[in-house]
């Protein structure tokens, strides 16, 4: 790959971390030092990393500024709040279904189920305004298409004015990921 991209996509990289806000400020500067390193080793990337990270903490205090007063980041949120009133916590940002098998045992009980989703996941609402999550019975397997835990949390997004729909295996929620720094 040339330079030029993989300098694109690791600045990419850098602004997704910030906008995403997963990580705090440490881990997100790890996450960037380690990726330059794989992907351009002769460089150092503790200062690229500082300096992509600066310039995209500056880009989404901009962007903050024009975002409404409640934002789509918000009611997603509250939406999750509820959901995690009725027995069905959410897990933002784990590491894949591992680290979500070990939310099914943490914590309150008896859970109705678990609501997960992945830094890519995360990603991806950013850039186009969608968050795909998982949504698990108790036992760790996927809901049905048109179960009824399924209906219960569309229909829990939808109070929180956010469309979403069962596709497969995974709920979809239109969203803009408006995360204020």
């Amino acid at each position: 790959m040339a330079r030029a991209s993989v300098e694109d996509d690791l600045r990419d990289f850098a602004r997704l971390q910030v906008r995403a806000g997963l990580n705090d400020p440490d881990q997100q500067l790890a996450e960037v030092i380690e990726a330059t390193r794989v992907e351009m080793p002769h460089t150092d990337a503790a200062i690229l990393a500082r300096a992509w990270l600066a310039a995209a903490r500056q880009e989404v205090a901009a962007l903050a500024a024009s975002w409404d007063p409640v934002t789509d980041f918000e009611r997603l949120q509250a939406a999750f709040a509820e959901c995690d009133e009725h027995a069905l916590p959410v897990l933002q940002g784990v590491r894949g279904d591992a680290e979500a098998r070990a939310g099914l045992t943490a914590g309150q009980a008896p859970l109705r189920g678990l609501i997960w989703f992945v830094p890519a996941d995360v990603w991806h609402a950013i850039d186009h305004g969608v968050l795909e999550i998982h949504l698990w019975r108790p036992d760790g397997s996927d809901v049905a298409p048109g179960d009824h835990l399924a209906t219960l949390v569309t229909g829990c997004f939808q109070r929180h004015g956010l469309a979403a729909r069962q596709i497969g295996d995974r709920i979809q929620v239109s969203v803009r990921w408006e995360r204020r720094p």
